[in-house]
């Protein structure tokens, strides 16, 4: 009797032992784990920390040796015009949008190894898991380590055409401006509007990253499910009064500008505290004139900023603020006025199917978790202007970043490693 080619037990089950069962398989936390190591060495500083500040000797160090490791994992790699190294593995149909994730190895200065590496080397994990369990998924895959992510998401910037000339002129931590920066490192920056893409040029983008904070390693959780990446707005808070001598200028006489700025200072804490939910207002800038002991300040510039997943939201905070600043100018007989900062950040949402996909692979994998916004820019935020984006959140050891003592443990790394890699399951299945 002859079996229909769909319906043969015997051809069923060959194809069942040729295709391994994706929900089984597992990252390997080790690899992970000596790869942070190895790449901890380009820039490593004698306290401990990490300067590999973009485009810098170290950076260009640290990408060449990230470029071998794409190689060695027969990923076809390129480097675009804007420095991007972006590692591309076919899919089964060419006609899909390919599915992306990835991260960043430049570090701020003196910063830590965890920031970025982890998520870029748990992506190049999730390639070699492919290879070595013979999976090749319906979508092609990218896997993108973004050019200096740590001086203003410049890379990802560029990939959706916001990278300005004037931007390009800004220099840098690596004492190159960014458009040699980007020479040095393979890029073109004359050639930068090839770099963008249009929306729909990507099926989905997700970036697993360290949370940068303390509320997983708190409530000992061991997921993070980013509902999003908060906006940033900044404004310079110039306070005027009249600079007099301090010895001879009676209290009740007074027009001290300092005052009125410690003031608005108590202020925003108060608007920002008064309102239900996760956002913060922070005067981390203050600049008083004329700078002396005996002299009652007659200028201050103060540097606010107030961050929020609403965009609407930091606008109505603002706008409180600036009541209570008319009210401390009048009870001060100072002027108070307002300049906003042209570089602001929009809020970005994550995508609400890629949460959910997040939290189905956390649940398969036994791991607890919790929705929670990013209060740091990423990669992830210049993508969603373009693609669905999703990032799953690690703990950060005391919740340090930025510094020689941010760590993750390798348990958390690869927790977070194996939802990454459930989730570009579900993904592909769509």
């Amino acid at each position: 009797m002859k079996y229909p080619l769909l319906t043969c037990p015997a051809l069923l089950s060959s194809l069942v032992m040729a295709q391994p069962q994706t929900a089984k398989l597992k990252i390997n936390q080790q690899r992970i784990q000596t790869r942070l190591l190895e790449l901890s060495k380009f820039g490593e500083l004698p306290n401990g920390g990490i300067g590999r500040v973009a485009y810098s000797k170290a950076d260009q160090e640290g990408r060449a040796y990230f470029i071998g490791l794409m190689k060695n994992a027969k990923l076809d790699v390129t480097i675009d015009y804007a420095g991007n190294i972006i590692g591309r593995r076919k899919g089964k149909n060419p006609a899909l949008k390919p599915i992306a994730f990835g991260s960043h190895i430049d570090s701020v200065p003196n910063g830590g190894n965890y920031d970025g590496p982890v998520g870029s080397i748990s992506g190049l994990e999730l390639i070699e898991t492919l290879n070595e369990n013979n999976v090749v998924t319906e979508h092609p895959l990218e896997l993108i380590i973004f050019a200096n992510e740590e001086g203003g998401t410049v890379g990802s910037g560029a990939l959706i055409g916001k990278i300005t000339p004037a931007a390009l002129k800004s220099m840098t931590q690596s004492g190159l401006t960014i458009a040699d920066g980007i020479r040095a490192i393979g890029g073109n920056p004359d050639s930068l509007s090839k770099v963008a893409r249009k929306k729909g040029d990507v099926a989905s983008f997700i970036e697993l990253h360290i949370e940068q904070g303390g509320i997983l390693m708190k409530e000992n959780l061991q997921i993070g499910v980013v509902e999003g990446i908060v906006g940033i707005q900044h404004w310079d808070a110039t306070i005027e009064g009249s600079a007099n001598h301090a010895g001879t200028t009676p209290m009740n006489a007074r027009r001290d500008a300092l005052l009125a700025a410690a003031k608005l200072i108590v202020a925003l804490n108060e608007v920002v505290t008064s309102h239900d939910g996760r956002q913060v207002g922070t005067i981390g800038k203050i600049a008083a004139e004329p700078g002396a002991y005996n002299v009652i300040p007659g200028k201050v510039v103060l540097g606010v900023e107030i961050r929020d997943l609403s965009h609407d939201k930091i606008w109505k905070l603002f706008g409180e603020f600036e009541a209570k600043a008319k009210e401390i100018a009048k009870a001060s007989e100072t002027t108070i006025t307002f300049a906003q900062s042209s570089i602001g950040v929009t809020p970005a949402l994550t995508a609400k199917p890629i949460q959910d996909k997040i939290i189905a692979a956390a649940k398969s994998l036994g791991f607890t978790y919790r929705y929670m916004q990013s209060g740091a820019g990423h990669d992830s935020q210049e993508m969603a202007q373009i693609a669905p984006v999703g990032m799953i959140f690690i703990p950060s050891v005391g919740g340090i970043s930025h510094s020689p003592k941010e760590f993750s443990k390798g348990v958390d790394i690869g927790n977070g490693a194996n939802v990454l890699l459930q989730t570009l399951f579900a993904l592909d299945r769509e």
